[in-house]
């Protein structure tokens, strides 16, 4: 069975000027161009391929990698637009389609966006979409509040951020937990925060509590061993500048602190924090 939209171990039936023909099972002969076909490649060979439709609506294989699949979501640059849709850099000649259909919102050539790719089942194309309801699931029944997962933002609203969660979920990050600048696109650690009555998904940033006071606490640790045992940052210390060494606030800060005090790992005095050798 072969897959459209997703890379696929293809046999070469036969070779011809133009080409590599790959056995493509029900779906027919396969055509690799023959600038893509290795030069001793012979019938019998696997080959892993890329198929997709071309210009003309027949399929054809590729060995260059697209930024992203069937399945899998990616930021991806506007090229052009006509009255069908808006048309996308995903790294193969033929650009990626973003129907109007599947806009959630006006796209601009130049600007970049986040987008699921699918396989149209009416033109049996890959198509892209910012509807991301309708290509990912927002069923949190799956998780357990705490649990880590890799999330990519995807889009903002009034409530917060809108993020990927492992290539499969949507859930939302709300902006009371967010104490970092974010851009659609980048990829992160989070953690799911809680699953709502109506099931969708809270997500933060933050691992669950006893998992962040001890990151915290290694890291400060860390800070000390990487500066001479000496930390001119202490409880004193500005918020702005605590944020920015240690990526939390002035009070998990302090209260990391005492705990470490209090485990006799440092010494606090008035303008430093000291690292207590064993």
């Amino acid at each position: 069975m072969i897959y459209v939209g997703r890379k696929n171990r293809m046999r070469v039936v036969k070779a011809v000027d133009f080409g590599l023909y790959l056995d493509g099972g029900d779906a027919g002969e396969i055509l690799l161009p023959r600038r893509e076909a290795p030069s001793d490649c012979k019938p019998g060979d696997f080959l892993h391929v890329f198929v997709y439709r071309d210009s003309e609506d027949r399929l054809i294989a590729t060995r260059e990698t697209p930024k992203a699949m069937v399945g899998e979501c990616a930021l991806l640059k506007v090229k052009q637009q006509n009255d069908v849709g808006t048309f996308m850099d995903w790294g193969l000649s033929k650009d990626l389609l973003v129907p109007f259909s599947e806009q959630a919102w006006p796209m601009n050539p130049g600007r970049s966006y986040v987008v699921c790719l699918f396989l149209d089942q009416q033109t049996d194309r890959v198509a892209a979409s910012t509807k991301y309801s309708r290509h990912l699931n927002e069923d949190g029944s799956g998780f357990r509040p705490g649990e880590k997962v890799k999330l990519m933002i995807a889009s903002r609203t009034e409530l917060g951020y809108k993020a990927v969660i492992n290539n499969t979920h949507l859930g939302l990050m709300f902006k009371t937990d967010v104490f970092q600048p974010l851009k659609f696109g980048q990829q992160l650690r989070g953690y799911i925060k809680a699953s709502r009555a109506d099931g969708k998904i809270d997500l933060t940033l933050q691992p669950a509590p006893d998992e962040a006071r001890d990151q915290l606490e290694d890291q400060i640790l860390d800070y000390l061993h990487r500066h001479g045992g000496v930390s001119k940052i202490t409880d004193k210390s500005p918020p702005e500048l605590i944020y920015k060494t240690f990526k939390t606030s002035k009070t998990n800060f302090k209260r990391a602190l005492g705990r470490l005090y209090r485990k006799r790992r440092v010494s606090i005095e008035k303008y430093q924090v000291s690292l207590v050798e064993d």
